[in-house]
């Protein structure tokens, strides 16, 4: 797999490559594949958090946990979909917070290649999923590999915004040295919990002000529109 991710996270990561966990998650998910079960995102897609946004041009982390399970849904970015798929719960309270804190405009897609361009790493803890199964791929080694990628970035870059939300989020503050980076954090977008922390955190505006503060250019959080399009060539 280790073709498909980029440099320079490929020589960052490259020993994760080499560890037991590894070779043991590829075995799994060929596994998997050969009985018959449909895997998303697509194979090409599992590392386009890291291909969309270079080691070097991260600002922001949104942390998310497991892919959408649907069809045409999931392109390896958290909490993003397709263009042309129907805007899922916790991203349309995302969209609405967005909208009360900067006052951006609630765009009618639910995908986030834009910020993910931006600086914006948009990364599940685990990065598969089978069709119709959430968290069918959780404990089978993509928790180690996106843990390897969060202390990377705490180790080797500095002020970072780290955005958890969640309690699965919060588990992953450890990984991170406060002493370098802003972590935010707040309850998750669901509709179970948004209202309960989310929708009022301000953490855009605040990721963009300590941004900012430490010399990098604010991310724009707008989307705008995109084109519909299908996911093809599904495992």
């Amino acid at each position: 797999m280790r073709q498909l991710l980029p440099e320079p996270w490929s020589r960052h990561l490259a020993g994760e490559f080499e560890q037991t966990y590894m070779s043991e998650l590829c075995a799994f998910l060929d596994g998997r594949k050969a009985e018959g079960k449909t895997i998303y995102p697509a194979e090409e897609n599992r590392f386009a958090a890291f291909n969309e946004t270079p080691f070097e041009s991260v600002k922001v982390v949104i942390l998310g946990q497991d892919p959408y399970h649907g069809a045409n849904q999931a392109h390896g970015l958290s909490f993003s979909v397709l263009p042309g798929q129907k805007i899922p719960p916790s991203l349309r309270n995302i969209y609405k917070e967005l909208h009360a804190d900067l006052g951006v405009e609630i765009p009618e897609h639910g995908c986030l290649s834009s910020w993910a361009k931006a600086g914006v790493l948009l990364l599940n803890a685990t990065l598969t999923v089978e069709e119709k199964t959430p968290g069918s791929h959780q404990g089978q080694g993509w928790e180690s590999f996106t843990d390897a990628a969060i202390r990377l970035l705490s180790e080797k870059r500095e002020h970072l915004v780290f955005m958890l939300w969640g309690k699965f989020a919060h588990s992953k503050a450890d990984l991170i040295d406060a002493d370098r980076h802003l972590i935010l954090k707040t309850t998750h977008p669901s509709p179970f919990s948004a209202h309960r922390g989310f929708l009022g955190s301000a953490h855009f505006s605040k990721a963009n002000e300590y941004l900012i503060a430490n010399g990098y250019d604010p991310i724009d959080w707008s989307l705008g529109s995109v084109r519909p399009q299908l996911q093809l060539g599904l495992d």
